[in-house]
């Protein structure tokens, strides 16, 4: 699910990306099947990317089934579910 976000944001900026490397599908599909592994074994992943001057998008995901630096720590998971979905930032 999480991997899936990226994935959207990922399509929805791409056209955004300063560097035509960036946009290319191949390495999407490349970063969402990393980011869906990474996931699994409860790692974290960020992301950025320069977008038309002067943004930067900064794309992160935070594992927490449980944080590997910390299990002792609770997941949020019920707090983002009253929230709502997270959002992209870009700066």
């Amino acid at each position: 699910m999480a991997a899936d976000w990226l994935g959207e944001q990922l399509v929805a900026y791409a056209p955004r990306f300063d560097a035509g490397a960036d946009r290319d599908p191949a390495r999407l599909a490349v970063l969402v099947g990393s980011a869906a592994e990474r996931l699994s074994w409860g790692g974290d992943l960020a992301h950025g990317f320069y977008l038309e001057r002067p943004s930067f998008l900064s794309l992160a995901l935070v594992s927490c089934t449980p944080n590997r630096s910390m299990p002792q720590l609770a997941c949020p998971a019920r707090a983002l579910s009253a929230c709502g979905r997270p959002s992209a930032t870009p700066r």
